[in-house]
């Protein structure tokens, strides 16, 4: 059996593969955990996104939790960000969040935040599993619950006052996807002065992500056009991460915006170290717009809880991946598409420029994924001759393009990642490179 965490959290099909004997252990496991971790008593908030299965794997999680004699503090459907928030504001010992992000409705799953509102780290999610295999007895008194009160409101003007100016008048498209963001993004946008018109914001516990959201940006840039809007705003289920488009429909994703968000605070004087974090993914493009401004661009694996945990090695203030993940330090200790909307916008409002004028100041190189199946993904690595077939395209490119092979962590895949100055290019090497690793 493989590890029961993947790199956000415990996640599977809904009644079959995440059951509710799975949550309530997984709540009675992280309590024991965190006892040992000197947490005193637990107090866990809890929270989760609007799918129909997260009624009652929050009643067994929180079941679990209060069986070991933690005590629950339920936020009800909020953002996956707003639940690390609370953690800290409530003063929590830790938080969980039952949602599965930007997965179809039928998915869920169960992610935890430590006192600190930051992502677990492998070590205690592998003692959390452990204690899930080795129950501890329950306790003699089982814990309590309380809802969240007014936390919400304080998040909500936290992310008011992380604005670099008003959007008064801005007129502002927001996708929600029908998830965590429904009720939160518009008011939020609306507070701060937008003209916002709401999309995907009525879930039905089944409709989230589906045909919308950060999955299907298009669906944003089509409304701005159509409707006459400045800006569009997309996020996933959970809204932890932002996509936008510009007034002329064009969509402008993470490499952008984190682009535009790390010239705007060397500029300050605020990027500590003049550098920024982000993936393996990001695009060529964003990695000479940062070079070009004396700006050191630090490369992690996929996965926002790897920039995040390098962005706290190295001190950074802002990191991010391509898909829209964005982490601006200072304000937060985890993605969070709200605020990633927040900044973005205001930053244009300040400047008083277009978001597609701010997202130009990266150029984008076309960048073509082809996904290999192969028997053994991580025996690639070892092939001479996919070695030489990337060596040859390294080559062809020169200083225009980049090579990247990268083993999926899910799926027997290699995926085979080619950047180029034209699309075609990118494509031919790509495939080129496809047929060797099949090959071998």
């Amino acid at each position: 059996m493989g590890r029961l965490f993947g790199t956000d959290g415990v996640r599977g099909v809904a009644g079959t593969e995440l059951t509710a004997e799975l949550a309530a252990g997984l709540g009675r496991a992280a309590v024991t955990v965190l006892g040992r971790h000197g947490a005193g008593e637990a107090v866990v908030v809890v929270g989760r996104d609007p799918r129909a299965s997260g009624v009652w794997l929050e009643e067994a999680l929180t079941g679990g939790i209060r069986a070991a004699g933690g005590d629950v503090i339920l936020a009800g459907v909020e953002p996956t960000p707003a639940i690390a928030y609370m953690t800290v504001d409530l003063g929590a010992s830790a938080g969980v969040v039952i949602s599965a992000s930007h997965n179809p409705a039928e998915d869920n799953g169960i992610k935890f935040f430590s006192r600190e509102g930051r992502k677990l780290p492998d070590e205690i999610e592998d003692e959390i599993e452990a204690a899930l295999a080795d129950p501890a007895a329950d306790a003699a008194v089982p814990g309590g619950a309380r809802p969240a009160g007014d936390a919400i409101d304080r998040y909500l003007e936290h992310l008011v006052a992380a604005s670099l100016a008003p959007l008064d008048g801005m007129r502002v498209v927001v996708d929600c996807a029908n998830g965590s963001a429904s009720a939160v993004a518009p008011a939020l946008l609306s507070r701060l002065g937008a003209d916002v018109t709401a999309l995907n914001a009525e879930p039905d516990g089944v409709n989230i992500n589906e045909g919308c959201g950060a999955l299907h940006p298009d669906v944003v840039a089509e409304a701005v056009v159509r409707l006459g809007a400045d800006a569009g705003v997309s996020h996933d289920g959970d809204a932890d991460r932002a996509l936008f488009a510009s007034a002329d429909g064009a969509v402008i994703d993470g490499d952008q915006v984190l682009a535009a968000s790390a010239i705007a605070l060397h500029e300050a004087g605020e990027l500590t170290g003049d550098m920024v974090v982000a993936t393996v993914m990001s695009n060529i493009g964003f990695e000479r717009a940062m070079h070009e401004h004396g700006i050191t661009l630090v490369r992690t694996r996929v996965g926002d809880r790897y920039v995040a945990e390098e962005m706290d090695r190295r001190g950074a203030v802002l990191g991010g991946e391509q898909s829209g993940h964005v982490i601006f330090r200072k304000y937060a200790t985890t993605g969070d598409g709200l605020l990633s909307a927040v900044r973005f916008l205001s930053l244009a409002a300040s400047r008083g420029v277009g978001v597609g004028e701010l997202a130009s100041m990266m150029r984008r190189y076309p960048q073509v994924m082809v996904n290999v199946r192969v028997e053994d993904r991580d025996a690639v690595a070892g092939s001479p001759t996919v070695a030489a077939a990337v060596r040859d395209a390294e080559v062809a490119l020169g200083g225009g393009g980049r090579v990247l092979l990268r083993p999926s962590g899910t799926e027997p895949l290699v995926r085979v990642m080619v950047e180029a100055e034209t699309k075609d290019e990118a494509d031919r090497h790509a495939r080129a490179i496809a047929e060797v690793v099949s090959a071998a």
